[in-house]
């Protein structure tokens, strides 16, 4: 029979936790799709199963990696279901590439690779904070942001808020007006940069209008 959990194997599992843990909780700040919990347990499972297809292969015979080489097709799976398709925009390509990524440091992990794990998870979270950082900040990369104005001006206020949004070159994918009491609130979604996002915010308020911003769902 093989033999049960060891000093080693144990830490083999801890070590895959963590990364993956380590690595969610980038993502759990940032409000994507895949958190603390998916990634950990992405890490910690794929490190299981590589340990199992090591262990019982070699009591048993066989292929040492057969078990192993399903890991992959079933991240495919997992990783399709944080993509989403939504109004014409492709959302959760990263955290798909993410998990894809946490993946193969459960499996180094589990294999005994503790330097490329630890390694691969530093190199894994600096992709995704500085070079995320790099994107927000000189505008390289846009995300879909549902903008929420309210002001009292009326229909004043809503030429006047539909033509700085045009000035700004920025497409609205929606459009809606609302009254509430004396309060006139109007809601866009947009396609935007992080400056483009600051801009917006700094104009309206200079305007005298009261404007919220939050990604769009």
């Amino acid at each position: 029979m093989p033999h049960d959990l060891t000093l080693s194997l144990l830490g083999r599992l801890v070590l895959a936790a963590a990364c993956g843990a380590a690595i969610g909780l980038e993502r759990e700040l940032r409000h994507k799709p895949s958190g603390i919990r998916t990634n950990l347990l992405i890490a910690f499972g794929a490190a299981l199963f590589t340990i199992v297809s090591y262990v019982m292969a070699s009591f048993f015979g066989g292929d040492h990696t057969r078990i192993a080489a399903q890991i992959i097709p079933g991240i495919g799976f997992i990783g399709a279901g944080v993509v989403i398709r939504e109004k014409g925009a492709v959302l959760g390509i990263t955290s798909a590439a993410t998990i894809f990524v946490v993946a193969g440091i459960g499996m180094a992990a589990g294999s005994g690779m503790i330097l490329t794990a630890f390694f691969a998870t530093f190199l894994c979270l600096a992709a995704l904070i500085c070079v995320g950082y790099v994107e927000d900040r000189f505008g390289i990369h846009t995300h879909l942001m549902l903008f929420r104005l309210t002001s009292h001006g009326g229909q004043d206020f809503l030429a006047r808020a539909h033509q700085f949004v045009t000035e700004s070159g920025i497409e609205p994918q929606s459009w809606n007006a609302t009254a509430t009491g004396s309060d006139t609130i109007v809601e866009f979604e947009a396609e935007v940069t992080s400056p483009q996002e600051r801009q917006i915010l700094a104009r309206f308020l200079q305007l005298g209008i009261r404007c919220e911003a939050r990604p769009a769902r």
